[in-house]
């Protein structure tokens, strides 16, 4: 019988470097659903981030998801030319190809992959991919200190 091989999480790979695990703290930057049910989250500055992060740099972050997530939702020509081959393949050409909207969640894992190396886990942050909370929220992880939880005492 084949054993199963965990598949490691974000947090792992974090606690993995040496981080701490679990995270003090999560916050969740929810869905803005004023223009719609596409796919776009609330750039608004969380107060749990302050000192922690620059809010251009949280910004940016968040802008260039939704900028893609847009991009994954818009109709064109290909996409409609994709749907047409995929119905005369009997959608056997999935088989051998990534939808567009699979190919832009793809280009959003890579980029936050990115900027968690360059900047999210320097300073003790970590954001977990939407896909893996159903694109309902994006996640990030503080790790370090609870400033509500006391210090322990160094001898």
């Amino acid at each position: 019988m084949a054993s199963k091989k965990k598949q490691s999480t974000p947090v792992d790979d974090f606690a993995a470097r040496g981080a701490p695990a679990p995270p003090s703290l999560k916050v969740f930057i929810q869905r803005d659903y004023s223009e719609g049910t596409q796919v776009r989250f609330q750039t608004k500055f969380p107060t749990e981030l302050e000192g922690k992060i620059e809010r251009e740099k949280f910004e940016y972050t968040l802008n260039t998801m939704n900028e893609v997530y847009a991009e994954a939702e818009k109709m064109s020509c290909s996409s409609c030319c994709e749907g047409c081959f995929a119905c005369l393949t009997g959608y056997l050409l999935y088989c051998c190809t990534d939808t567009h909207y699979e190919k832009c969640l793809k280009k959003v894992a890579k980029f936050i992959v990115e900027q968690n190396e360059r900047i999210y886990v320097p300073r003790g942050l970590l954001i977990i991919d939407p896909v893996e909370r159903g694109l309902r929220v994006v996640e990030i992880c503080i790790f370090g200190d609870n400033p509500a939880a006391p210090t322990p005492a160094r001898n």
